[in-house]
């Protein structure tokens, strides 16, 4: 949610961390809930700082398990659905993070842009490709920001251009005697 829908990702873990499954272990006869092993981890002074803003946002999302399956209980303990946003908006569950986050449509559509072009371009977005995000956002707005609208301003991007371009004379064989074949010497 973070780093695919608000553009925030999170650092990565300090070193000598143990791995998430190694937290999974049962206490007094019963597996620990997804909110106990993350507070395992939260206990840690060198994961807090993250994990507590990670977390809160995971746990509105925990009646889906790991294939998108609804549930209601998680190793036979029920689910605990309820989360924070960063801003401190409480979260029930996935229909109030779905709200949270069409309250900043702004974010939202702008990471979106961002994915896109990253995609279209092969590459990481870099901080001089943002005006021309802003741009594809804004026209995107002009047509309701139907997703053709981003797709064809990515297209008809300066970035995307040249980087066909590039892509293309790269593949085109050299001549001994100049240029590239297929292209007109002048």
């Amino acid at each position: 949610v973070l780093e695919v829908l608000l553009g925030a990702p999170p650092p990565p873990p300090p070193p000598d961390i143990p791995a998430f499954e190694e937290t999974q272990a049962a206490e007094e006869g019963r597996f620990l809930t997804v909110r106990e092993r993350m507070a395992q981890h939260s206990s840690n002074p060198n994961c807090n700082s993250c994990h507590n803003v990670i977390d809160p946002l995971g746990l509105a999302l925990e009646n889906f398990d790991v294939t998108g399956t609804w549930r209601i209980r998680d190793g036979g303990n029920p689910v605990d659905p309820v989360g924070t946003m960063y801003d401190g908006t409480e979260l029930t569950g996935p229909e109030d993070l779905r709200a949270a986050l069409l309250d900043i449509p702004d974010v939202l559509l702008s990471t979106f842009t961002e994915n896109l072009m990253a995609y279209a371009l092969g590459r990481r977005v870099e901080f001089y490709d943002m005006p021309t995000i802003r741009t594809i956002t804004r026209e995107a707005a002009e047509n309701d920001y139907r997703v053709s609208s981003f797709i064809m301003g990515v297209v008809r991007s300066p970035a995307f251009r040249m980087a066909r371009a590039g892509t293309i004379a790269a593949q085109q064989p050299v001549s001994e005697n100049g240029p590239p074949t297929g292209v007109p010497n002048h």
